[in-house]
């Protein structure tokens, strides 16, 4: 199984995310991110066997020791720089609580073998890639017009753990288990 651990997104702010990525689709034939795949990395595991998923669990329920935080989603950018970027994406802002997560499941994911990161953190949505050389013109245009300050703010009270499987045009996500945090269990 290849998986990955992240963060969803609500309703809502996936409604505003595709009234942004219906504006900016038509300005380049590129490989367009699908609504339902968008989402925060916290960690990617990669193959891993599905004999050995039970252990996953083990060590991820250990990291729910922690109260909901917020999350908002603001400025489009390139990677890895605009002017031959690969990748179009949305800033995450989470601030400490986000970055202490992604390095918390880093470091309990070690204990299992699995490589630690060798990069720094960097939140976003991918919102597109740029897999062969097209215009771009139009498209850098409309994303200095429409450029927002802020596309929402939304609570994050659990993360998940996500298995992905190629499809036929993109690749295909389910969520394997959810880890809710407990001190946003109490509230409910």
């Amino acid at each position: 199984m290849r998986l990955f651990t992240a963060i969803e997104l609500p309703s809502e702010i996936l409604l505003r995310l595709d009234r942004l990525l219906s504006a900016l689709r038509p300005e380049a034939l590129i490989k367009w991110s699908p609504l339902d795949n968008l989402h925060v990395t916290t960690k990617f595991i990669g193959e891993w066997p599905g004999a050995r998923v039970p252990e996953l669990h083990t060590i991820l329920r250990q990291l729910t020791r922690r109260r909901p935080f917020d999350v908002e989603l603001r400025r489009l950018g390139w990677f890895p720089n605009d002017r031959s970027p690969r990748v179009l994406w949305l800033g995450v802002e989470g601030g400490e609580l986000l970055t202490e997560l992604a390095a918390e499941i880093d470091q309990a994911l070690a204990k299992l073998g699995i490589p630690r990161e060798g990069r720094t953190f960097s939140p976003h949505l991918t919102l597109a890639r740029i897999k062969n050389p097209v215009p771009l013109s139009s498209l850098r245009k409309k994303v200095e017009e429409m450029q927002p300050s802020a596309l929402g703010t939304f609570s994050v009270p659990h993360f998940s753990l996500f298995s992905s499987r190629p499809g036929t045009n993109a690749s295909i996500y389910e969520k394997v288990e959810e880890y809710q945090f407990e001190s946003a269990m109490a509230a409910s």
